[in-house]
């Protein structure tokens, strides 16, 4: 068929919402599943082998958002699209298209994903012929190829790009070279972003490290760290305001180096003051080195646990007692939750039955430390932390239900399915928790009550549970592990029945025949 404008504007407006959708459902990792990402495969192959050029560069400026569905998309597209037989027209058409003078840039990138690797150097020629930043993601990938002559191609042509024009292809390579850094043959991608982020004008740093993913911006805030490009107030501003603690810490530690080794001691304290504990833990540790353990003893009732400690060997070596200190707070009528756990920290459990009384403290922080340090103690006392479970406070929640949890099973047996069915987010975590300790038929029906949870992070965990249990079931029985029994009675199979029904929706549809296939084959 001749490919005429006309035709090309009929075929785009009717393929574009059905493409529009298919590269959202496959963006979300939970939607994304093997039949959703092939589905996309072969939407991708129609639209590239076709002469919508237009369609296409769109469809690759939103798959360029997403490495990890580009990664995918690879995978499953040569296991499942390329196993076609051969007279299937638009993959046909699709290869056939590499040779001619204009090609589909969509067209190139499934072509790269081909099973054959001939077919795999064209595609790369053709993107090194008319370079483009929504195919570098591709060309990423061929770098880890396994077939050598495709590698090669693949890692000459990136180093080129990269060099020639780093403002241009570093930022849509390394998203996915840092993706792949783990694999087999990947390392030779985030080298090669390494090496460009090393000669890159400071304008190209700047931009590719205010955007992307936490491991982009890492990487670039640790080049910029080991060849010392940032002045102390900058190490000292990012240490105080990042939100990513790997490069929060890397500030500080480089700072607070820096302020040792040239006794500043007023930049020390300024980061000591920090909002942030790993922060404060390095400032403090400075403050040691450079002989001012007075100063540090003070933080003996820090909230962070690290500073307590940092504190305490202070404390040890001005001559403080931090156990007589933390006693007194304990014991005392206005103790802070640093103060009553660093107590549970120094002291001996012969001195636990001095924080029951703190139980019933007006303040949710203290009445939350009491219960770790409790049980730190391991003196847990199930009668007195057990109201503690619908506490107003989520912490005390949260803290009573770590606490329990080792002898939930002597706790009254209907509790953990009233509290899953509460009105409260954290009641119906702590009931899951609890539940989490039971057999495979126990954790299995609250898995898929949690599944459908109008709560979106409870729901996503009930739903990960779920999977998670049905594919260990569907595995083949020669594994040492044991497959997960499902022992029920007749009732609890038809309860198990109608909630997997209820859920099926938010499982998705190969979850849901995992479960079926499995709940069908139980007795």
């Amino acid at each position: 068929m001749t490919w005429t404008p006309r035709h090309r504007e009929e075929a785009s407006a009717e393929m574009k919402p059905a493409l529009e959708a298919a590269i959202a459902a496959a963006a979300q990792r939970s939607a994304a599943g093997r039949k959703t990402v092939e589905h996309l495969a072969f939407l991708l192959a129609d639209v590239g082998a076709n002469a919508d050029h237009d369609l296409g560069r769109a469809a690759l400026r939103a798959l360029a958002r997403s490495p990890k569905m580009v990664a995918r998309l690879d995978e499953r597209a040569r296991q499942v699209l390329w196993c076609l037989p051969d007279q299937s027209p638009p993959l046909v058409r699709l290869v056939a298209g590499l040779s001619q003078p204009t090609v589909n840039p969509l067209a190139v990138a499934m072509a790269s994903t081909h099973r054959d690797g001939r077919v795999r150097e064209r595609a790369v020629r053709s993107m090194l012929d008319d370079p483009r930043p929504d195919l570098v993601p591709f060309l990423v990938l061929r770098n880890g190829d396994w077939v050598r002559q495709v590698r090669d191609r693949a890692r000459a042509g990136l180093a080129l790009l990269l060099a020639d024009d780093p403002a241009t292809y570093l930022p849509a390579a390394m998203p996915m070279a840092l993706l792949v850094d783990a694999r087999s043959r990947g390392g030779f991608a985030a080298n090669q972003v390494t090496a460009a982020l090393l000669n890159a004008p400071p304008a190209v740093r700047r931009v590719v490290g205010a955007s992307g993913a936490a491991a982009q911006r890492r990487l670039v805030f640790e080049v910029e760290v080991a060849q010392r490009w940032l002045r102390i107030d900058d190490l000292v501003d990012v240490a105080e305001s990042d939100t990513d603690v790997r490069i929060r810490s890397l500030a500080a530690e480089a700072a607070g180096r820096e302020a040792v080794w040239t006794g500043r001691l007023p930049v020390l304290r300024r980061l000591a003051r920090s909002r942030w504990p790993d922060v404060r833990a390095v400032a403090l540790t400075g403050l040691l080195r450079v002989g001012e353990p007075a100063e540090v003893a003070t933080r003996l009732d820090d909230p962070a646990s690290l500073v307590r400690a940092i504190a305490r060997e202070a404390a040890r070596r001005v001559g403080t007692d931090a156990q007589a200190h933390y006693r007194a707070a304990v014991t005392g009528p206005a103790p802070t939750p640093g103060a009553v756990l660093g107590f549970s920290e120094s002291a001996s459990a012969a001195d636990a039955p001095l924080l029951n009384r703190l139980l019933t403290h007006p303040v949710a922080t203290i009445r939350a430390a009491a219960v770790r340090g409790l049980r730190q103690f391991d003196a847990v006392d199930t009668g007195r932390v057990l109201p503690l479970l619908t506490d107003p406070a989520p912490s005390v929640v949260r803290e009573a239900t770590t606490a329990l949890r080792p002898v939930a099973a002597t706790l009254p047996a209907e509790l953990p399915w009233q509290l899953l069915t509460g009105a409260r987010v954290e009641l119906r975590r702590a009931g899951y928790r609890l539940l989490g300790t039971g057999g495979v038929p126990v954790r299995l029906r609250a898995a898929l009550l949690l599944a459908v949870d109008p709560d979106p992070g409870l729901s996503q965990r009930g739903r990960a549970d779920v999977t998670g249990l049905v594919r260990d079931a569907s595995r083949t029985t020669w594994r040492r592990t044991p497959l997960p029994s499902l022992d029920v009675t007749t009732d609890q199979h038809a309860d198990l029945l109608v909630l997997a029904r209820r859920a099926a929706p938010a499982l998705g549809e190969e979850v849901s025949d995992l479960l079926a296939a499995w709940l069908t084959r139980s007795p």
